[in-house]
């Protein structure tokens, strides 16, 4: 068979690959870190600029059956640019930019070879450009392997620490599990309906027989929880913590962000155009995965000491939130896509934000080969010492907590609580009311070290121009979805 590609809908994602070989072979002639941080990131935005005139037009798709397999029915594409899958992908190569920024004092002080680093981080993006836009079973396991394999890599980059080491052994096992468990669904949905395509799949389970109801609804839920450990849910959360500590706060930051938003993405596609037939299986386990995914991580981020680990235990509860409102099931779906879909993207803003100052702020005094976890008591002062940094995360803090001025953060939540609420599972709108209070505390405590005198000696932090850039791009995009919020609900509105 052969097939003709629609070469301007992968656009993003080819540029990417194009740029990621010619970063190895940059790197194999020794060009300077520079050199190769320069590329990185304008291969992202080139990547960027393809998405906006990509959104200019109509949908697109390629990699679509042959007309001989097509039956009565429309074409089924494997890959799909529309308005959602574009959406997606700004706000992951958007993240990337930041990411990139952020890497590159981290590369210097961690001894990390940039070329390999770089070629890592485009692959996983590429990963996650394809994910957000795969409309088959089959590309999105393939996209969601491309997205986590390179991320081991990256996590154990720093060879010489073995804490590193261990975040990615532990990163590579969860995955591991994670992926038989979804494979083993795919094969289950596969066997009872005969479609890997999810315009084909949904009107094939709404008319599946009886006796082949629990073997697809098994499937169904084996299949969500492939993207459970992606987005950091329970039970597939343990490793979010230590991974976020041992490996180079970028990554940690990229895991926060891009992949998660990238696990987000998948999800809402299989659950709104494969599952909707069986959203009486998944609804209720969402629900319950949701409620105790906020809870167990508000819990947890209360006992934490150190600011990483306290943004890994949060934002497994932020991926609680994001759940929420798809518990309504079949009930208000639209509506419960596009409030998750708006609070993925004001989370990936001022999660992105709160990352670049802890990035900004960390002790380098120990050496590259010794690297220091920050506590929260080191950020005592801090707004004495650098006021415009101090203001920045504490304005992130209260952003996620959802606390005015931050009315990004309020704003998110309102919209899920409203979805929920609206979708009839008021027991979990109680239950993310309670865990928003929880949560108000340990961002608060955070922010209100800002301010507090430091007890002794501290330390200045001193973080360089791409740093300071990456802080007041974010802390911008927080104070301009803070006075409109309204420009990211329109713009959700119209792609889903």
């Amino acid at each position: 068979m052969i097939q003709s590609i629609d070469y301007a809908a992968i656009a993003p994602p080819l540029i990417l690959a194009i740029a990621a070989l010619g970063l190895l072979l940059a790197d194999a002639f020794e060009a300077p870190r520079r050199v190769l941080s320069l590329l990185s990131g304008g291969a992202l935005a080139l990547a960027l600029a393809a998405v906006a005139a990509l959104a200019s037009g109509g949908r697109r798709a390629t990699f679509c059956l042959p007309d001989g397999l097509r039956g009565d029915g429309p074409a089924s594409c494997s890959y799909v640019a529309d308005d959602f899958t574009l959406l997606f992908q700004g706000i992951v190569l958007a993240a990337a930019v930041v990411v990139v920024l952020l890497s590159l004092q981290e590369i210097t002080d961690s001894e990390i070879p940039a070329g390999e680093y770089h070629f890592l981080l485009l692959a996983a993006v590429i990963g996650a450009l394809t994910l957000v836009a795969a409309r088959d079973l089959v590309l999105l396991l393939v996209a969601l392997e491309t997205l986590s394999l390179p991320v081991f890599a990256l996590t154990a980059l720093r060879r010489y620490d073995g804490t590193a080491s261990e975040a990615a052994l532990k990163l590579f096992l969860v995955s591991v599990v994670s992926t038989a468990v979804m494979l083993f669904g795919i094969s289950l949905l596969y066997g009872a309906t005969g479609a890997l395509h999810l315009d084909r799949l949904a009107p094939a389970l709404a008319a599946l027989p009886a006796d082949l109801d629990a073997v697809a609804a098994a499937g169904s839920v084996l299949v969500l929880a492939g993207f459970a450990f992606k987005v950091a849910a329970v039970p597939f959360h343990f490793w979010a913590p230590d991974v976020y500590q041992g490996s180079p706060l970028p990554v940690a930051a990229f895991l926060s962000v891009v992949s998660k938003a990238a696990g987000f993405a998948g999800l809402l596609i299989v659950v709104a155009l494969g599952l909707p037939a069986y959203a009486h299986v998944w609804g209720p386990v969402i629900a319950v995965v949701a409620a105790v995914t906020m809870t167990l991580g508000n819990l947890l981020a209360l006992r934490q000491r150190t600011a990483i680990r306290l943004l890994a235990w949060s934002s497994v509860a932020q991926s609680g939130y994001m759940l929420a409102p798809l518990a309504v099931g079949a009930n208000r779906l639209p509506e419960a896509v596009a409030a998750t879909t708006a609070y993925v993207a004001l989370y990936a803003v001022m999660n992105l934000g709160a990352f670049a100052v802890v990035i900004g702020f960390r002790r380098r005094t120990a050496g590259p080969r010794s690297p220091s976890w920050d506590t929260l008591d080191d950020y005592r002062g801090l707004a004495r010492r650098s006021p415009a940094v101090a203001a920045a995360l504490a304005f992130f803090l209260i952003c996620l907590a959802g606390l005015p001025p931050g009315v990004m953060g309020l704003f998110a939540k309102v919209v899920v609580f409203r979805a929920t609420v609206a979708g009839g599972v008021t027991w979990l709108a109680a239950v993310m009311a309670v865990n928003t209070v929880i949560g108000l505390y340990y961002y608060l405590v955070w922010a209100a070290r800002l301010f507090a005198p430091a007890p002794g000696p501290s330390y200045d932090p001193a973080p360089g121009l791409p740093v300071r850039a990456a802080i007041a791009a974010t802390a911008a995009g927080a104070v301009v979805l803070s006075a409109a919020p309204q420009l990211v609900l329109q713009t959700v509105s119209q792609a889903t």
